[in-house]
């Protein structure tokens, strides 16, 4: 498999195909000179994103400093990997809270169920023990017993904790996917929080889900201190947006402006 086109990959490129040009012609002369050119079919202006020509005029003007901030490049493939790890919050809290909802209806319907499982699990025992299974000792039914057993008062406060943590995900997803700062501090606390419980939890029993679960949510936490220097990290948000600033391509087309004046 030929690998090498996938280096010269560009993620401006990409989201232009999708979302189209973004073109802007500030009001300072010659900044706006940089960005502009004429061709055999008219005007044509540089694209912030991907920074090639597009022919027509821009969809915007005013100052620099009030010219669109668009994620390019690296901030792209950042978006991407939010929108990823958002998807996975929606489909965990869908799940948390359907599963909250399971165990109301479980709560409400206990006895009946209860009564169907007197009944229906001595006339399995035969068929189980043809089969070499040992039904009641099987990880399922002793579950479902546990289950049976639990208080009206341990079952509610079992619904509200999972429909909490359920809420906390698809709070953290909204977040993550409209890319909101405090979106990024709610998806790292409330992972943080719960990584010492899974940890708890492999110690007790190893599963390839727990151990998935458990280096996704580590990926998450660091890629979040990390690219986004929350908690002040690395600068913090004064550097997270003087990084964005500085990719923007006004700024360089700005510096390079200026730097024959500076000399």
């Amino acid at each position: 498999m030929n690998l090498r086109p996938l280096r010269h990959f560009s993620w401006s490129l990409r989201s232009c195909g999708i979302r189209g040009h973004v073109t802007y012609k500030p009001d300072e002369k010659d900044l706006a000179e940089r960005l502009h050119t004429e061709t055999a079919v008219g005007e044509a202006w540089r694209c912030l994103r991907c920074e090639d020509f597009v022919p027509g005029p821009p969809h915007g003007s005013g100052p620099a400093e009030d010219a669109p901030i668009v994620l390019k490049d690296k901030a792209l493939k950042d978006a991407v990997i939010l929108r990823l790890l958002a998807a996975e919050r929606l489909v965990r809290g869908v799940l948390l809270v359907a599963l909250a909802y399971g165990i109301y209806r479980f709560d409400g319907a206990k006895d009946s169920l209860q009564q169907v499982f007197a009944e229906y699990l001595p006339r399995l025992q035969p068929l189980a023990e043809r089969a070499g299974i040992d039904l009641q000792n099987a990880g399922p039914v002793k579950l479902i017993e546990e289950a049976l057993k639990a208080q009206h008062s341990t079952l509610k406060l079992v619904i509200l904790g999972v429909a909490a943590y359920g809420a906390l995900q698809l709070l953290e997803a909204v977040g993550l996917w409209s890319m909101q700062r405090w979106g990024e501090y709610v998806a790292m606390v409330g992972t943080s929080a719960l990584i010492p419980l899974e940890v708890y939890e492999l110690l007790h029993t190893v599963t390839p889900f727990k151990i998935g679960a458990l280096v996704l949510n580590l990926f998450a936490v660091f890629y979040l201190l990390w690219t986004k220097r929350l908690f002040g990290f690395r600068g913090g948000k004064e550097a997270f947006e003087a990084e964005r600033h500085s990719a923007s391509l006004l700024e360089v087309e700005r510096a390079s402006v200026d730097a024959p004046r500076a000399r």
